[in-house]
């Protein structure tokens, strides 16, 4: 995906009066007329935080459910550290959305009381209450409920009398009445700033059903248009579609949504962000992933609305969300957003330049094996011979000679805080790599693929150990620790010193008992060091190995056959049917009895042991896609062993299929790649039919 990145803030509020926030506001924001810009009250100076219904709770939610959510959000701590608009989105409105009088009404069994009582239950936690709706018209059938055709001063007013503090407005309605964006957009935002009340109320534009990925909208009715228009109208905007679907966020989405965000940073500044889309831990991702995906939001001075139910998350969850450290990144004052610097791929740096010349730092790992990551304080627009680093999320402070490295796993992502450094030298920066498993029996692992084991596989691991510091480290040395029943042997001695700049590789030989349990195992190594005048240091990495269940025997139907990972652009592959269930796999009128049904982007790997000879199949785009409209669906298939690509479809059309027949011999693992044609994913629905294995 194609980035326009710049370095550089626009002055969009050099001109703006900023005025104290009232009480109940989380902070004030400037609204600026579309046709001329006036001074205007400024909201949400930082980035806002809240929480939302929608992926959490879906669009069934209640008075009493969005209660116990408020109580949880003061109880467990978020409110504390910062998220305190309660959000309703798409679902709070009744079957009849307006009243006789022409009022927006809440559904009249799950709010008996309407939203006045919920709004004063809410402010009475000190918290701020959110609503949701849309700049169209209401259609039935196309949407629920809608502002357009003449009722935005109605609904402003109204609502600003309920006292809401932010309004999230989507554009499902305006799509269906083919309304202009910019146009509905600031009409509503116009009546937003003059509601009767006037209340300052917080506005988050939200048009992301217009991304490429659901078809081939006009540029300006775009998600990725709106920052044209919206820095100068609302408090936050949309930059892509949704982050996922209910309860089932992906981590390629997330990467997704932040790449389309990054493209222009210069409008992001103090009371105006682009918004990426919501927070989404335990939705899905591991709890690394939703690190990740913290650390970019936080560096992207987005927004930080939690999408889940606060009520079922794990403490490493809400410890993610409420780490002070990694939030005053994002809630710094200068309000800038970070900015990639050197190429894209599977490893980058992303740079945040914060209001007291600091630079908060992130190394991405978007691979799927863990990695060092470096780049240069020079890099990041620092100068000087010495620099502090602290790593926003351990909290340990180290001093480099201007080289930055982390140890990052796969889906990891590093954030430090860097500054020029003073005084007395500090405790050098010194980088303990997670193992690696580089080999497995006389095989390299393939670079970029998750490491994969078996039960009485000996795989070779390497620790990779480097100082960055001003000062060298003495007598380093690495300790490797298995699970029971795993052996493993040092193939590397301790080594006297490791001075400033230079790198050790500690290596081990580990050997799987035959009966080794599939499944994800750890690897944990222990990096001891001593510095003089400091005594001795330890860190400790933990690296993910994935154990293998036992390849398949004889002539297998490989679908009916334990995988060992399967992704899909959305939901799940799956076995025996078209993506989603619910109907037979199907290409061009043929009906297939096994297979796989996956959406693109979908990856499915299995594990053969280099047991098995022969592969074949059917593969093209099921026949469901005919019912979606002509555009769109179009896929690419390949069969990949051990890395090296034994089978590549091209392009196929929902008029195209393919016959695999593909040789297995030699191969450990096998994956099924599904990718979407370069046209993006509308639509795509992919089948792998008939897949069989000999073995």
């Amino acid at each position: 995906m194609r980035r326009h990145l710049f370095t550089a803030l626009t002055a969009v509020t050099a001109s703006l009066l900023i005025v104290p926030a009232p009480a109940h506001a989380a902070a004030t924001k400037d609204a600026v007329a579309t046709t001329k810009p006036a001074p205007q009250q400024v909201l949400s100076p930082t980035p806002y935080q809240g929480w939302n219904t929608y992926f959490g709770l879906g669009g069934n939610f209640s008075e009493e459910s969005v209660r116990e959510v408020a109580d949880s959000i003061v109880s467990r701590g978020l409110a504390r550290a910062g998220y305190d608009i309660v959000w309703l989105d798409g679902g709070w409105q009744d079957p009849e959305p307006r009243t006789a009088a022409g009022d927006l009404q809440a559904d009249r069994a799950r709010f008996p009381n309407g939203l006045k009582p919920l709004v004063d239950y809410i402010h009475s936690k000190g918290l701020q209450a959110g609503i949701y709706t849309d700049a169209g018209p209401y259609l039935p059938g196309k949407c629920g409920l809608g502002s357009g055709g003449g009722y935005y001063q109605r609904d402003a007013d109204h609502l600003a009398a309920l006292e809401f503090d932010a309004v999230k407005v989507d554009f499902l309605c305006g799509i269906a009445a083919d309304l202009d964006p910019k146009t509905a957009y600031t009409e509503f935002a116009q009546a937003l700033r003059n509601n009767a009340s006037k209340r300052p109320i917080i506005f988050n534009l939200c048009n992301p059903v217009t991304s490429p990925d659901w078809g081939n909208y006009p540029e300006e009715q775009q998600s990725t248009y709106s920052w044209t228009y919206a820095p100068q109208i609302a408090q936050s905007w949309r930059t892509y579609t949704d982050v996922g679907f209910v309860g089932d966020i992906k981590f390629k989405d997330v990467l997704r949504n932040y790449d389309a965000n990054a493209r222009h940073p210069e409008v992001a500044g103090p009371g105006h962000f682009n918004d990426p889309d919501y927070l989404a831990p335990g939705l899905g991702m591991s709890e690394e992933e939703f690190r990740t995906q913290m650390t970019l939001w936080s560096a992207a001075a987005a927004p930080l609305v939690i999408g889940s139910d606060i009520r079922k998350l794990s403490q490493a969850s809400i410890d993610t969300l409420t780490d002070p450290e990694v939030l005053a990144i994002n809630q710094d004052p200068a309000g800038v957003q970070a900015v990639r610097v050197g190429p894209a791929g599977t490893t980058e740096t992303w740079v945040k330049r914060l209001a007291n010349g600091d630079r908060a730092v992130v190394l991405l790992n978007r691979g799927e094996s863990s990695k060092i990551i470096t780049t240069k304080a020079s890099s990041v627009g620092l100068s000087g011979a010495r620099f502090t680093v602290q790593n926003a999320w351990t909290n340990q402070v180290t001093e480099s000679a201007g080289t930055l490295s982390a140890a990052v796993p796969a889906h990891g992502a590093a954030l430090l805080r860097v500054a020029p450094a003073r005084g007395l030298p500090g405790a050098p920066h010194v980088t303990a790599g997670l193992p690696q498993i580089t080999k497995v029996g006389n095989s390299a692992t393939p670079e970029g693929t998750a490491p994969v084991v078996g039960g009485g596989d000996q795989a070779r691991v390497e620790v990779l150990v480097r100082n960055d510091g001003l000062l060298p480290v003495l007598t380093p040395q690495v300790g490797l620790a298995a699970p029971a029943g795993w052996t493993v042997r040092a193939l590397s001695a301790a080594s006297i010193v490791l001075a400033p700049g230079q790198s050790i590789t500690f290596a081990f030989t580990v050997t799987l008992p035959a009966t080794a349990a599939p499944g994800d195992a750890a690897l944990t190594a222990t990096t001891s060091y001593e510095v003089v005048g400091r005594g001795k240091s330890r860190q400790t990495s933990v690296s993910t190995v994935v154990v293998a269940p036992a390849p398949p025997t004889g002539d297998v139907v490989l679908s009916h056959h334990s995988w060992i990972s399967a992704t899909s652009g959305w939901m799940t592959p799956t076995v025996d049917q078209s993506v989603g269930g619910g109907s037979p796999i199907s290409m061009i009128g043929q009906v297939y009895p096994t297979g796989l049904g996956v959406a693109s982007p979908s990856t499915v790997r299995y594990y053969l042991g280099d047991k098995c000879d022969r592969l074949t199949a059917t593969v093209g785009l099921d026949d469901a896609v005919r019912n979606v409209g002509p555009e769109g669906a179009t896929s690419t298939f390949q069969v990949v062993g051990d890395g090296r690509v034994l089978f590549d479809s091209g392009v196929l059309t929902r008029d195209d299929i393919r016959p695999v027949d593909v040789d297995l011999t030699g191969v450990r693992v096998l994956d099924l790649l599904v990718g979407d044609g370069d046209d993006g994913g509308y639509n795509d629905r992919a089948d792998w039919a008939g897949l069989n294995a000999s073995c």
